[in-house]
């Protein structure tokens, strides 16, 4: 071997050796492209969306340790509580008022007390009743005030609270005791003794004040699905309103179209003959109506979206800021989810945006079915957001945030990671176009939207809320109705009411109306609702006079008064209405955010209905009035068992204020009418079945935001379109290399 080929040879090892090396010291690492960016945090100082924030569990137990130590009089854990006991039955946030906030946030003020608000029912005295108590300064409180009579006007009736978990296990060992006085019938209706059958209730309980009588519709228990779709066609009626659980009493029994006055009488009926029974076997678990079990097993996953450089948002305490947003979250137990302080570029559009009630109206031939008008609120929309899983609810690299809340107990709880925020991909631009006339190019920009998400689970229904903030400056929020429907027995003139979606199911028809409140602050606290719609003029043409033009054009109008901004449900609106302020953007218009609202809603109840005052906001898709602390809430949780005296009627809100000028709220009515079908076994879907309204800039800016992103695209004919310095979409492929390595799935939720 020559010695020039010797060092040829040593020269290849050493460049091999030297590769190896490099190979070794940069393997585990990530390409300088993966590197994780860390979003700019917005100009504001530390903690001042704490004013907003949910009470910690630490501070839940001060006011609960507080208030048994200084109110004098016994409390029993309402989870124990029977009627005639005082028990804490909830402990929330007390929000500052608005002036003492914007003082704080926006002119340097002192920052307002943190206070909480505990409501408590008194059922251990003289004079039983719901009290509501002002609880602060937090962390370590020393006062507490009564702001009952100032919020509602007077005392709230003990009867107005809601129901309590004791207090459905009481009715329901009340009901299991009499159904052992029909076990023939009961054996042959359902090859069961009554254990095996659970009990749901409806809602409101009776027909006048002081009722507290509810239907509960039994159905066959199989352990992992749901039993909303197995009625055996048997209801009860209770009456529970008595303090004494033991003076509780049976009232009525319903079955297949027949009513008796006991289980007793019921049992007679049978015995005798005289009762046609509708013979069902116990269902079982591998072949049960609606059962969520997967029939194939799993193939090839779904694509999966990623964050190459980890998420653009970021998240401080209780703030959420993504380019350019800028917002507060929270939740409230009984209600939802609430959005505060929410800015763009710096500026505040909207002081508050949450939900205030969901009501499921629904008609059916069994006295369960057609008495229900569940309110959702008085359930607890927010306290029933369950853990969300990674990857189905949300996108699994989302970021998972608990919320806590102290309810029916002294202890608070913790729904973890039941909250959710990401950036979405919808695969579709934001805008786009091309270009094939005098020069030829491509320009546009991906819609990505950073979406928080909460899913409320109430006995049947899963709501998904979703509160999405767009890069045109656009806010969106919608609501999906899935889950389980609700159903009756089928008998008689079933299908007047439904559609029969088993063999002895009915599908029930109902409504959802979903109500939200909006105190957009556009410009400034101090607004005016302009409208503009279209209309056709005829004219001579210009150019031709023997001819005639229909040429449309814009009507404008300034809304003075509460009352001509109060748009009845399905009614006409005009197609174009926006919060204006006081200032003209650079061409003239004022500067103004529109409201835009996406709705497929049923009939409102009739306003003769003797329940209709509680729910009178559902008389209006859109209704503006001048905001105002003391109409904090569209809404009570005690209208629920007590519709026919509201202790808040929103309607009194409307009393033909001015408007021009002013600080204005919009309350929002969103909803769809659903006539239950085959499909929705064993689910509803949520295709068509969504909801909600968009706020969008209209002349607030003076060209749309957006073209301020670093995510825009533009190319053309004389440039190279697969250099990722000319053209970010050309980066991808090298992105690709920067999946991320997904944490193990978890689920604590059960």
């Amino acid at each position: 071997m020559s010695l020039k080929t010797v060092f040829i040879l040593l020269g290849l090892a050493l460049a091999t050796i030297f590769a190896l090396v490099c190979v070794l010291l940069t393997r585990g690492r990530s390409p300088r492209s993966c590197q994780h960016l860390h979003p700019e945090q917005e100009d504001m100082e530390d903690g001042q969306s704490l004013v907003f924030a949910d009470l910690t569990p630490e501070e839940m137990s001060q006011v609960v340790r507080y208030l048994q130590g200084k109110l004098g009089v016994p409390l029993v854990e309402a989870s124990r509580a029977k009627p005639s006991d005082n028990c804490i039955a909830s402990v929330d946030l007390q929000v500052p008022a608005k002036a003492e906030v914007l003082r704080f946030l926006d002119a340097g003020g002192a920052r307002p007390a943190r206070e909480a608000l505990a409501v408590l029912y008194f059922g251990n005295q003289a004079d039983p009743n719901i009290t509501e108590y002002v609880v602060g300064p937090l962390p370590t409180p020393v006062y507490h005030r009564d702001v009952t009579v100032q919020k509602y006007g007077g005392k709230v009736p003990y009867h107005r609270r809601p129901v309590t978990g004791k207090e459905y296990m009481d009715i329901n060992t009340l009901i299991q005791r009499e159904l052992k006085k029909a076990p023939r019938f009961l054996a042959a209706c359902c090859e069961s003794d009554g254990t095996n059958l659970v009990i749901l209730t409806t809602a409101p309980r009776g027909f006048k004040s002081g009722d507290r009588m509810t239907w509960f519709v039994l159905f066959h228990n199989v352990a992992g699905t749901g039993y909303y779709l197995s009625p055996v066609g048997l209801e009860v009626l209770v009456d529970h309103g008595d303090l004494q659980v033991s003076r509780w009493q049976l009232h009525k029994v319903f079955y297949n179209g027949r009513y008796f006055a006991s289980t007793g009488d019921l049992e007679q009926g049978f015995v005798a003959g005289v009762l046609e029974v509708v013979r069902l076997k116990q269902p079982q678990a591998d072949a049960v109506l609606g059962s969520m079990r997967p029939r194939r097993p799993p193939e090839s996953p779904g694509p999966l979206q990623f964050e190459p450089q980890g998420p653009r948002y970021s998240i401080r305490d209780n703030r959420i800021t993504f380019q350019g947003w800028s917002i507060a979250f929270g939740m409230n137990p009984n209600t939802g989810p609430r959005l505060f302080d929410i800015r763009y570029r710096g500026e505040r559009i909207v002081y508050e945006l949450s939900l205030q009630e969901a009501l499921a109206l629904y008609g059916s031939n069994c006295p369960g079915g057609m008495s229900t008008r569940y309110l959702d609120g008085s359930f607890g929309i927010g306290r029933f957001a369950y853990e969300l899983v990674q990857g189905l609810d949300c996108p699994y690299t989302a970021t998972y945030v608990d919320r806590h809340y102290l309810a029916e107990t002294d202890t608070p709880k913790t729904n973890q990671n039941s909250l959710c925020i990401f950036e979405h991909d919808s695969a579709l631009p934001l805008r786009r176009h091309f270009s094939d006339s005098q020069s030829f190019y491509y320009g546009g920009l991906r819609k990505n939207t950073l979406v928080i998400r909460t899913i409320s689970t109430l006995i049947n229904y899963d709501y998904i809320w979703d509160f999405m903030f767009h890069g045109s400056g656009a806010v969106e929020v919608r609501v999906h109705a899935t889950g389980y429907i609700s159903s009756s027995f089928f008998h008689g003139q079933g299908t007047d009411y439904g559609n029969r979606v088993g063999p002895h199911t009915l599908g029930t028809m109902h409504l959802h109306h979903i109500h939200y409140k909006v105190d957009l602050d556009v410009d400034g606290q101090l607004n005016s609702l302009e409208t503009q719609d279209m209309e056709y003029e005829f004219v001579k043409d210009p150019w031709s006079t023997q001819n005639t033009i229909e040429r449309p054009y814009l009507r404008r109008a300034r809304l003075e008064k509460e009352d001509e901004a109060a748009f009845p449900l399905n009614a006409p609106m005009p197609r174009y209405l926006s919060f204006v302020g006081p200032n003209p953007n650079k061409w003239g218009h004022p500067r103004s955010y529109r409201v835009q609202i996406i709705s497929f809603a049923g009939k409102h109840l009739p306003t003769n209905s003797s329940m209709e005052p509680s729910i009178g906001w559902g008389r209006y898709q859109l209704a503006v009035t001048r905001r105002k602390e003391e109409e904090p809430t569209s809404t009570s949780i005690y209208n629920q068992n007590d519709p026919w005296t509201p202790t808040v009627a929103f309607a009194d809100f409307i009393n033909n204020e001015t408007i021009t000028g002013q600080d204005l709220v919009a309350w929002i009515t969103v909803g769809f009418l659903h006539v239950p079908h085959a499909e929705d076994v064993p689910n509803t879907v949520t295709v068509g079945n969504g909801v909600g309204f968009f706020l969008r800039p209209y002349n607030y800016f003076n060209e749309d935001p957006s073209v301020d992103s670093s995510d825009s695209v533009y190319f053309s004919s004389e440039q190279d379109t697969g250099a990722c310095g000319t053209n970010p979409l050309a980066c991808l492929s090298s992105a690709a290399a920067c999946a991320p390595h997904l944490p193990p799935f978890h689920f604590g939720g059960f």
